[in-house]
């Protein structure tokens, strides 16, 4: 009995030692875990004003809250261009911010 239960005991912690999800797999505003999607747009965005993926339920809430043209996150203006975005990533480097690197 007291061998089985050592085995038990030793699979319980073999079982609980699991990988953690990245950092950036959560949302940064209501920090739930974005699910796994082949399809990225359907379940969050990507925002290179703060270079954060934001879940669609945020999204959606910023949206409902008047913030349609804003980062929910960082509350910055969301460039409608290329150019803009390119423009963004540029400052973001050349301040030498690790992410946008």
């Amino acid at each position: 009995a007291c061998r089985k239960r050592a085995a038990e005991l030793r699979d319980e912690k073999l079982y609980s030692q699991g990988h953690e999800r990245a950092e950036g797999d959560s949302c940064p505003i209501c920090l739930l875990a974005i699910p796994f999607s082949t399809d990225i747009d359907t379940s969050a965005r990507f925002y290179v004003c703060c270079m954060k993926t934001v879940c669609d339920g945020c999204c959606l809430a910023a949206q409902k809250r008047g913030l349609d043209k804003t980062c929910p996150f960082c509350r910055s203006h969301v460039p409608s261009s290329e150019t803009g975005v390119l423009d963004l990533v540029i400052k973001r480097v050349a301040a030498r911010d690790a992410e946008a690197i």
